[in-house]
C-alpha cells in the first residue's frame, strides 16, 4: 500500500513558499505545480479506495520480471510444454516422465512471469495551457495522470511516459515507488506561460513511430491530451499501435470548446499557430454554428479512436476525475 508521506518531498520541493512581495508572488503563480500537497492527497486517499482494476489481457513482454504471463518461453512457474531434447539444453529441465513414455528425451519449457508496463502520454503542449471553468486542461491532465500512477503501483506496474510538449522528455519505465515519483513529479511541474513556448511538439505521427518502436509488446499505453493534433491521417500509426499494445485515451476539454459562451465581441487566438481574429459571441447564431463544428469535431476524434481499437474516455475541466480508472 503506498502513503502520501512517501510523495511529500516531491510536492515540498515544488512548492517553495516566496513570501509577500507582489513580483515574487507572481513568479511564484507561474512557477508554482499544478497540484498541491492536498489535492495530490486526496487523489491518492481515493484511488486506494478503489477496487482493484485494469486486468492485463494478452501477453506482456517487458523483460522486467514479475506477476504476469510473458510472451516469451523461460523459467518460469506456469508449464508451457515439452519438447525434445536439443544438445545444449539444461537436463535439469527434463520431462522424466514423457522421456520414458516416448523412448526419446523431453524437455519441460515454462512462461516467465513480466512485469506489465503503464506508458502515459501526457500532452503538455500550447493547446493544453486553456481552462475557463475551475482550472487549466493541462492541470487536469495531471489528475488523471496521477490517479492512474497510484491505480497502476497497487497493481505492481512499471511505470514511464512521455511529455508531449516543446523538447519533449521521456521518463524511463520504473517499479514502484519510483516510477510513482517520477510521473507525479513530471505530471505536476509548472508549464511555461504561452509566449515562452517557441517551438512545437512533435507531430504526432512521429510519436507514434516512436512507441512503437521502444515500446514492448503489450504495454499499457493511454494518452492524455485534448486530441487537437489527432487526425485522420494518424488512423494507420494508431491502429498499428493499438493492434501490439492496449491503448486508451483520456480526451480532455473545457465546457467553452463545446459550447461558446456569451463573452461579446472579443479578440481569439489559435493558442498552436498564434493565428488571431475576431469572433462575435454575443451573436447566437454565430453560437450555434460554433457549438454544432464543435460537436462535429469531437465526434469525429472520438471515431477516429474507436475505429483504431482505442477506448475513448471523455473529461471535462469541470468535472473531478475521481470516479474510476479505464
Amino acid at each position: 500500500m503506498l502513503h502520501f508521506a512517501k510523495f511529500k518531498s516531491v510536492v515540498e520541493a515544488l512548492s517553495r513558499v516566496v513570501g509577500s512581495n507582489p513580483q515574487r508572488v507572481e513568479s511564484a503563480a507561474l512557477n508554482a505545480p499544478l497540484l498541491s500537497q492536498a489535492e495530490l492527497a486526496e487523489i491518492l486517499r481515493t484511488a486506494q479506495a478503489l477496487p482493484s482494476a485494469w486486468p492485463h489481457a494478452g501477453d506482456v513482454q517487458h523483460p522486467q520480471s514479475g506477476e504476469f504471463r510473458s510472451g516469451t518461453p523461460g523459467a518460469g512457474l506456469d508449464f508451457e510444454e515439452a519438447r525434445p531434447y536439443q544438445s545444449g539444453d539444461d537436463i535439469r529441465r527434463m520431462d522424466w516422465r514423457t522421456t520414458a513414455r516416448t523412448g526419446k528425451a523431453y524437455l519441460k519449457t515454462f512462461r516467465e512471469e513480466h512485469q506489465p508496463q503503464l506508458h502515459l502520454v501526457l500532452d503538455r503542449s500550447a493547446s493544453m495551457r486553456f481552462g475557463t471553468r475551475t482550472q487549466l486542461k493541462v492541470t487536469q491532465a495531471a489528475r488523471i495522470a496521477a490517479m492512474l500512477a497510484f491505480v497502476s503501483a497497487r497493481q505492481h506496474l512499471a511505470i514511464g511516459a512521455t511529455l508531449w510538449q516543446p523538447h519533449g522528455t521521456t521518463l524511463p519505465s520504473r517499479g514502484g515507488e519510483a516510477g510513482v515519483l517520477q510521473l507525479i513529479q513530471a505530471a505536476i511541474a509548472p508549464c511555461p506561460p504561452l509566449a515562452a513556448v517557441a517551438a512545437h511538439a512533435a507531430p504526432l505521427a512521429q510519436l507514434l513511430h516512436e512507441l512503437d518502436a521502444q515500446l514492448p509488446r503489450g504495454t499499457r499505453v493511454v494518452f492524455i491530451s485534448d486530441l487537437r493534433q489527432f487526425s485522420a491521417a494518424d488512423f494507420p500509426g494508431l491502429a498499428r499501435l493499438a493492434a501490439r499494445h492496449q491503448v486508451s485515451a483520456y480526451q480532455v476539454l473545457d465546457p467553452a470548446e463545446c459550447a461558446l459562451p456569451d463573452v461579446g465581441l472579443r479578440r481569439f487566438a489559435d493558442m498552436i499557430s498564434g493565428e488571431t481574429g475576431r469572433l462575435d459571441a454575443h451573436n447566437a447564431i454565430v453560437r450555434a454554428a460554433f457549438n454544432t463544428e464543435a460537436t462535429a469535431l469531437h465526434q469525429t476524434q472520438r471515431a477516429l479512436l474507436v475505429r483504431a481499437g482505442i477506448a475513448h474516455h471523455l473529461c471535462m475541466t469541470n468535472e473531478i476525475f475521481l470516479k474510476k480508472s479505464a
